[in-house]
């Protein structure tokens, strides 16, 4: 198989990379896409660093075993914490999901107060006040971590009273802080949207990364010379998981909002 007509691969604790493969699909219509959701080890936010490096190496190789030309990192935990150590691994490109966020975020701040929300892992890590720091250190950056909002999107809670306090407990304190822009700093997030727009209000902009890292993954591969030359007829993606595959189908049939027809299940990582 020509190198161009290769897959993209995309991996994620669970079901919350969709949120990435939705907006690959939209900017990257041609290409053909592998999901790797790691579900029987979700969430990776409460995992220690060396364990989450582990399942990050364990994912990609298991990706590069499909042949796959590019690598979307679409965990937020993974970016943070294990990226810049498997990029030393590997000479395929490796997208991650922290600084499309960063640079949108900056952009979009009015009164430069941006809040992050993210696992405890993420929030833990402090790249993403290091990352907007670095490209400006006037900025104010207020974090929160939020270890109940995986469990809730894996099990398909996204709104409901119990939602909505819990999601109030994590948000007010951001909220009394006045920030402007808001980071969803891990994937599962944006199908949470709804409710955390609620709490913070409309004037509060949400970055969700994932529309910047198709973004980016579309320039690496013109840069080089990856693009998938042909057309399809209809979108193309082939889904793995480590537990529970009719779980993930039908939260994943819900969010992506069509049917989801390839899903295999692998043991381990």
């Amino acid at each position: 198989m020509s190198e161009r007509n290769q897959p993209i691969g995309i991996f994620d604790s669970g079901v919350g990379g969709l949120t990435v493969v939705r907006e690959l699909q939209k900017v990257l219509p041609q290409e053909k896409f592998i999901y790797f959701g790691d579900t029987a080890r979700v969430p990776y936010g409460n995992k220690s660093p060396n364990t989450v490096i582990k399942f990050s190496l364990e994912n990609i190789v298991f990706l590069l075993k499909q042949n796959v030309k590019l690598v979307v990192v679409a965990c937020n935990t993974s970016s943070s914490l294990a990226l810049p150590f498997i990029r030393q691994y590997f000479r395929i490109p490796i997208v991650g999901v922290v600084n499309p966020a960063v640079r949108e975020s900056v952009y979009a701040t009015r009164n430069m107060r941006i809040g992050v929300i993210g696992t405890r892992a993420t929030i833990s890590s402090g790249v993403y006040e290091q990352e907007i720091k670095r490209l400006a250190p006037t900025i104010k950056v207020f974090t929160q971590s939020c270890p109940l909002f995986v469990p809730l999107v894996e099990e398909g809670w996204w709104e409901g009273e119990v939602v909505l306090n819990i999601a109030q407990r994590y948000l007010l304190p951001l909220k009394e802080k006045t920030v402007d822009t808001l980071i969803l700093a891990c994937t599962h997030y944006p199908l949470l949207k709804k409710v955390i727009k609620e709490i913070m209000g409309e004037e509060v902009a949400l970055i969700d990364s994932a529309r910047e890292v198709a973004i980016e993954v579309r320039k690496i591969l013109e840069e080089e010379n990856l693009l998938y030359q042909g057309k399809r007829k209809e979108k193309e993606i082939i889904y793995f998981v480590t537990d529970k595959s009719e779980a993930f189908r039908e939260i994943g049939e819900k969010f992506l909002g069509g049917k989801i027809k390839d899903i295999y299940e692998i043991k381990g990582g």
